[in-house]
């Protein structure tokens, strides 16, 4: 694969294209594409990794892509399920998004985390294939993940310490601040809705310096609330996810249970809806 004097640039050759052939995303559902609905797809899902390989397929010839994330899955089960499959894959190009299920539960260790991490990437990297590796947002946005900043500020360091070590590239979701607003996520608070897809695919893109045409996309202003309506959505949020999720923690159980991977082999890609990504303006869905 050709080279650069900094081995965490990738190479862009002169007429535009990427050097990029076979892409895998492997993840919990933050890459399968939780929050951004798509029925026609795969796991009914979109996502941004999606959109991503669609930028990627449009630009050279003979391009596929895999995707073997899964919700709800902790690190150390991504390692297990997801590594060997993903190096079978024979990818030049692999993106990897794990740990956030970790870092967010009760006593979450970040530094436990890490060891897991380095492990995957020292992993995925070892045949030379250009590996993207993300950071995790800054939560001090929502009031639902604000106590757990400084464990994501931890995990942070410890990714870019990783990712240094492996010339390894950084997609930086906490200096991502075009995201950091709830109208970006779905009604769960925790996935983000297509708007924040679009947007994540967007920031990998210019992350990777692939060129694009993907536009900047901005929701629609919140609608005044009173404090009773404020009050009262909080309440439908605590009893739709909130207690679910609870329950699941307590029954040892998982979003991901019986989900597969929605693309476990590379397959060439459609794009979907193109001119709407690329043309919509301020305040329109994607």
């Amino acid at each position: 694969m050709p080279t650069t004097s900094d081995p965490r640039t990738p190479f862009i050759p002169n007429d535009g294209t990427h050097p990029w052939r076979r892409y895998v995303a492997i993840g919990d559902s933050f890459t399968e594409g939780v929050g951004d609905p798509e029925p026609d797809l795969p796991n009914g899902l979109r996502g941004w990794a999606d959109r991503v390989a669609e930028v990627l397929a449009n630009q050279v010839d003979d391009f596929a892509y895999a995707n073997l994330a899964v919700r709800g899955k902790l690190i150390r089960q991504i390692l297990d399920d997801q590594i060997e499959p993903a190096l079978a894959l024979q990818p030049d190009l692999v993106t990897f998004s794990a740990g956030g299920n970790d870092v967010i539960r009760l006593g979450g260790d970040p530094d436990a985390v890490a060891v897991l991490f380095e492990d995957a990437v020292r992993r995925l990297s070892s045949d030379g294939a250009t590996v993207v590796v993300f950071t995790g947002i800054d939560t001090n946005f929502t009031p639902v993940f604000r106590g757990i900043r400084g464990r994501v500020a931890i995990y942070n360091e410890n990714i870019r310490a990783i990712a240094e070590s492996y010339d390894a590239i950084v997609a930086d979701q906490w200096a991502h601040k075009t995201v950091q607003d709830m109208r970006f996520f779905d009604d769960d608070r925790l996935h983000m809705n297509p708007l924040g897809h679009h947007e994540t695919a967007r920031m990998v893109l210019r992350t990777l310096n692939v060129p694009n045409d993907l536009q900047p996309m901005q929701p629609d202003p919140l609608p005044a609330r009173t404090w009773r309506e404020a009050r009262s959505g909080d309440l439908v949020w605590a009893r739709e996810h909130l207690v679910p999720w609870v329950l699941r923690r307590l029954r040892h159980q998982s979003s991901g249970d019986n989900i597969t991977a929605k693309r476990p082999e590379p397959l060439p890609v459609v794009t979907l809806a193109p001119a709407k990504d690329r043309l919509a303006g301020p305040g329109q869905q994607v």
